[in-house]
């Protein structure tokens, strides 16, 4: 992974697959530095897959970052941080407000607000800031509605903070491609 270290102060969005390398690659990015991480995932203690697939994650964290579990990315950029600060991911974050929300069902927009705030409170950020977020718009076409739900909301999503962010980059197969 030979790109190079943006600047201080650029928020970078780096979107990609599951197992693409999207997190290692956003992870390298603030090597070095202070880190606050936002881990956004509420573990469900009897999933076990998901629970080793967080380990994993743990695991490679160095021990000296700041790690904010289960956390809100628009409430914790409120708060002053002096280093950067990585938020993984925006898929979970935005399972976890359907589920608060109980959207799954309701009408579409139901999440709009926690949408919008994200988002504003991410184009007002002005520290360090690498966001990891799901690319899901690149298969099949879900057969359920709350797959096509969850897909729609994340490329929506995705796509305001494309917008918002300095700097994108899509990683696949462990190569990153800068894509702004």
């Amino acid at each position: 992974m030979s790109e190079p270290v943006p600047s201080l102060g650029q928020r970078t969005l780096v979107l990609g697959g599951a197992r693409s390398g999207k997190s290692a690659f956003a992870e390298s990015l603030v090597t070095g530095e202070a880190v606050r991480y936002l881990a956004t995932a509420i573990p469900d203690p009897a999933d076990t897959d998901f629970t080793a697939r967080i380990a994993v994650h743990r695991a490679r964290r160095p021990a000296d970052w700041t790690v904010v579990d289960a956390a809100d990315p628009a409430a914790e950029l409120r708060i002053a941080y002096p280093g950067a600060t990585l938020i993984d991911d925006i898929g979970t974050w935005l399972t976890a407000r359907l589920d608060a929300r109980a959207g799954w069902d309701a009408p579409r927009g139901t999440i709009g607000p926690d949408t919008d705030a994200l988002v504003d409170t991410v184009a007002d950020y002005r520290d360090r800031l690498v966001i990891v977020t799901p690319e899901v718009g690149l298969g099949v076409i879900p057969a359920t509605r709350s797959g096509r739900l969850f897909r729609d909301e994340i490329g929506t999503l995705n796509q305001r903070l494309a917008q918002v962010c300095d700097e994108a980059f899509l990683v696949v197969a462990g190569l990153p491609l800068r894509l702004k």
